[in-house]
């Protein structure tokens, strides 16, 4: 009788402590993440530019905080994956944007991983850029939920194809507005679960192509552009009208986020960030700061950052000092109060939770800002940038080179980011295969962005696109150029082989060959669709165009465990041109 009292006691203590940790769980705040992509500072009405109104946007930092000095990369996936391992981006395996370059090491921890192990739902909706085959798919880090695009440009934003965990779907409508009605369901579906979340919605504009929905195109261009660019010269009006309107379609989209908050009363213990990934993608009015994305200047680095929670966070707040997209997962797992598992990897950001919430400010520290030759190293209001240096609180537009009046630190600076950059970029592994054949996702697609094109001194064979991302391999015009893809195979077995591809002529032959392995196959019939038709606003000049292409199943083959070049050759031609390919699919069988 003792030990059975004994136990029921037992049984009733451990059933207070999980009701107690439920019950905390349930007050961990949620967390939305909105990412915009290509938007400059100066493209949001509460950073002072006329031409646009995000009144929602602008609400975050008016009824929370905003950083005067808020840094990422020059370029978007680094970006990504800095902001979501907390780490920079050549720790991360990260060093480009197409070709596998913007691959996040599969040894890193994201933002979603540490959540989703606290007890979050985990969502993310929109454009993802870390790696497209699982488990570098955003199933594979972290996130129960995906929806959105897996690479970097994307031909159409309108009723176009996305990825949804791991399966093509077909968008609704325009992209950002389905992508936020997409992040919505997510919202609703973590509360009625009782469920605190990880909503991550990284939109894919104003990146180009500029499309955008009427309503907001006419809005802008009603009213007209007054403000521009320091170059004047090179800014495209109806570009900046585009870009503009796309932002005001996103400033629409959060404002549903905010209201959908509201109404399901989880605004008070909800945190909600908002930033951009990189500068402008155009000459537009960006307070005069020297550069663009991807080009070395202020203005390329140089990005919104608003963070909102109510009564935990002073509104109105301004932050000053230097804070950087390596910040945000420290902050976010002391905001959450989640513990950061050991993993071995020491963190590059820090927690700014004290400068959010307290009358702490910034640390003084060395910021290190790389990608391809846009170098940069920033120590308190200095700026050191390609052998210039730069005093921004007294210059910030960069006019003035100060490196013959100070060559100390000039030097030292010099000397840090040679330093820095030796020993980040040694996680850089430009040989790394594409993962195929886990038995979570036994299809694996191996797109045309992330092949090798081999070609002949002869033969003309290029991407549809000078972008490689969402474009196809084209012009193929003679047997000795090949294209190939370097795989990792993870589980031996029998794989069905797909080829995407369209062509104008009939009986054209193939064979595709991985180490001791080998199948072939010949294009059965002629299947040559028009281009898609684009609303463009403006003409394009990086992406390729959408067209519909035809999957021809070519039969079985047996891989073995292990690395290899899959190489696709041409072996006979009917025509001109072999056929353009957007990918070969290779199915892991039962």
């Amino acid at each position: 009788m003792k030990n059975a009292c004994c136990s029921v006691r037992a049984m009733l203590l451990a059933l207070c402590v999980l009701m107690f940790w439920n019950a905390n769980a349930q007050k961990r705040p949620n967390v939305v993440l909105i990412l915009a992509d290509d938007q400059g500072w100066g493209d949001l009405s509460i950073n002072g530019n006329t031409n646009v109104r995000t009144p929602n946007i602008d609400r975050i930092g008016k009824e929370g905080a905003q950083f005067s000095r808020f840094y990422v990369s020059p370029l978007c996936a680094p970006t990504r994956a800095g902001l979501l391992t907390g780490r920079y981006h050549y720790r991360t395996g990260v060093w480009g944007v197409s070709n596998s370059r913007e691959f996040m090491n599969l040894d890193e921890m994201t933002l979603a991983d540490l959540l989703k192990r606290a007890g979050y739902a985990t969502g993310c909706f929109g454009k993802w850029h870390n790696g497209s085959q699982y488990p570098y798919h955003p199933n594979g880090r972290g996130f129960d939920e995906f929806y959105g695009m897996l690479s970097g440009h994307y031909a159409n934003y309108f009723s176009t194809t996305v990825d949804h965990n791991g399966e093509p779907a077909k968008s609704s409508g325009y992209i950002a507005d389905d992508l936020t009605t997409k992040a919505i369901d997510f919202i609703e579906k973590s509360k009625k679960a009782n469920k605190a979340f990880l909503c991550y919605i990284p939109y894919n504009t104003p990146h180009s192509p500029f499309q955008v929905p009427d309503e907001n195109y006419n809005r802008v261009k009603a009213r007209g552009i007054r403000q521009f660019s320091q170059n004047r010269a090179e800014e495209d009006e109806e570009t900046t009208i585009a870009a503009l309107a796309m932002t005001e379609n996103i400033d629409d989209n959060v404002g549903r986020i905010l209201k959908k908050l509201d109404d399901l009363k989880l605004t008070d213990n909800t945190i909600v960030i908002y930033l951009s990934d990189n500068g402008p993608n155009s000459w537009r009015w960006n307070g005069g700061m020297k550069g663009r994305k991807g080009t070395p200047g202020e203005g390329s680095v140089r990005v919104p950052f608003l963070i909102r929670w109510l009564g935990v966070i002073p509104a109105g707040k301004v932050v000053n000092g230097n804070a950087a997209y390596i910040d945000l997962l420290p902050t976010l797992t002391d905001l959450t109060g989640i513990p950061m598992k050991k993993t071995g990897k020491p963190l590059d950001g820090i927690s700014l939770q004290p400068a959010l919430t307290g009358d702490t400010e910034l640390p003084d520290r060395l910021l290190f800002l790389s990608i391809n030759k846009n170098n940069s190293v920033r120590k308190r209001h200095y700026l050191y940038q390609n052998n210039a240096l730069y005093d921004l609180s007294k210059d910030s537009t960069q006019q003035y080179d100060i490196a013959s009046q100070y060559p100390a630190l000039t030097d030292s600076l010099r000397t840090a980011f040679d330093q820095w950059y030796a020993e980040v970029y040694k996680n850089v592994d430009s040989t790394r295969g594409l993962p195929v054949g886990y038995r979570q996702f036994p299809q694996t697609v191996l797109p045309s962005q992330d092949a090798v094109l081999h070609r002949s001194s002869s033969g003309r064979l290029s991407y549809s696109a000078s972008a490689p991302n969402s474009s196809w391999i084209a012009n193929w015009s003679d047997t000795a150029s090949y294209v190939s893809w370097n795989v990792d195979v993870h589980t031996a077995g029998r794989y069905q082989v797909n080829i995407r591809y369209t062509s104008a002529d009939a009986g054209d032959a193939f064979k595709l060959v991985l180490n001791r392995s080998q199948i072939s196959g010949r294009i059965p019939e002629a299947f040559d669709p028009p281009l898609i038709p684009s609303p463009d606003r403006v003409k394009r000049t990086a992406e390729s165009y959408e067209k519909e292409f035809r999957t021809l199943k070519v039969g079985e083959v047996r891989l073995e465990k292990g690395q290899g070049e899959l190489k696709l050759l041409a072996t006979e031609l009917k025509g001109g041109k072999f056929a353009d390919i957007r990918a070969v699919e290779l199915v892991l069988l039962k």
